[in-house]
């Protein structure tokens, strides 16, 4: 699991510290998308056609990528409420890959990108979005003690908004961001501090489910996948959907009314696409086709950056531009992956770094 700084709940009850809880929520959001991306791209090529041994695993990642924009939505928008502004076109919005995440323990999970693996869905994806109690249906895990994790930090932010009040929403309704291909149940705008209670929940069952309960019981963005995130990358590990058992007896307590018994989800390791792990810029040797297509990737990149601080600080219909640069950014990848190769026989594969010049210019 991500263990979180436990200054970031302390802040929290500081001036301006609900502001900056926020901000931090949204650079957590985000640093979640180039990992699971990276490893998206590298279940391309036939792999995204109908009856491909790694459909299911790449449509499960492609899910969690959808639901992840939309809680930084969510997050965006609740700061716009309390009257901040959301930073996210400057260079250190990106994190370091490999490296902590926002807000995470130094010691704690090191993120790296790399091409899809069972061992990379167990040791980074499950572990982003391991809950405080996770349910632990057919294996257990060791748990860090006393961790703050993601979801504890949200209903840290929650409470405090709560305490404080109506009062505390003094932002410009105007900067509110709906739209976008998110269903409005999802995400609609924040006025009042109930619209923070459900988005806050939103965000939480989406990636961590209940302590009772694996479902994602408010989300209905991908209503094929109706298990929280940590659910869902567990099932591409066990190989198998998580199924609910009949008629459970009264009392059966919450990790025994699962089990990963249901169809089998395939994936042939042999199909994945051999990227190189933890690219950069600096990796690629200026005026060959690896570094221009992966400045080509960057640069759009940077452009889906600048549409969302755009979008979220005062344009709201940018969102929708926002969206199809997401889109653009899996043609520009597969592109750079397989029509280049390495000295070494890898791919090449994009870094996620900021580049706000055209490259082409």
């Amino acid at each position: 699991m991500i263990v979180l700084n436990k200054q970031l709940l302390d802040d929290i009850d500081q001036p301006g510290g609900l502001r900056r809880a926020l901000q931090k929520a949204i650079e957590l959001e985000h640093a979640t998308l180039p990992p699971y991306l990276y490893s998206y791209y590298s279940l391309a090529a036939d792999n995204y056609a109908p009856g491909s041994p790694n459909l299911e695993t790449a449509n499960i990642i492609l899910s969690v990528i959808r639901e992840e924009m939309l809680h930084f939505a969510i997050a965006c928008n609740i700061l716009n409420a309390l009257g901040g502004s959301p930073c996210i076109d400057k260079p250190d919005f990106i994190p370091a890959y490999p490296g902590p995440l926002p807000g995470g323990v130094e010691s704690n999970l090191v993120v790296h990108l790399k091409r899809f693996s069972k061992q990379h869905d167990h040791d980074t994806f499950m572990a982003i979005e391991e809950p405080e109690n996770p349910l632990y249906f057919p294996v257990g895990l060791a748990l860090a003690k006393a961790p703050v994790t993601i979801g504890q930090f949200y209903t840290r932010i929650r409470k405090k908004i709560e305490e404080l009040g109506q009062g505390i929403l003094t932002g410009s309704t105007s900067l509110q961001v709906v739209g976008g291909g998110f269903p409005a149940s999802e995400l609609f705008p924040i006025r009042t501090v109930a619209d923070v209670v459900k988005g806050i929940e939103i965000i939480k069952q989406q990636g961590e489910g209940t302590s009772t309960s694996p479902l994602d019981l408010d989300g209905n963005l991908d209503p094929e996948y109706k298990f929280a995130h940590y659910y869902r990358f567990a099932e591409i590990y066990y190989g198998r959907e998580l199924q609910p058992i009949p008629n459970p007896p009264p009392g059966t307590p919450p990790d025994q009314r699962y089990r990963y018994d249901g169809p089998p989800i395939p994936f042939d390791e042999s199909k994945v696409l051999p990227v190189i792990d933890d690219p950069s810029a600096s990796k690629y040797p200026p005026s060959t086709q690896a570094h221009y297509l992966n400045d080509n990737f960057n640069y759009a990149y940077t452009g889906l950056l600048k549409a969302l601080q755009q979008a979220f600080n005062g344009h709201p219909d940018r969102l929708g531009l926002a969206i199809q640069l997401m889109h653009s950014l899996r043609e520009l990848a597969l592109e750079m992956i397989v029509s280049t190769t390495l000295p070494d026989g890898q791919n090449p594969g994009p870094s996620f770094e900021y580049q706000p010049v055209n490259p082409g210019a």
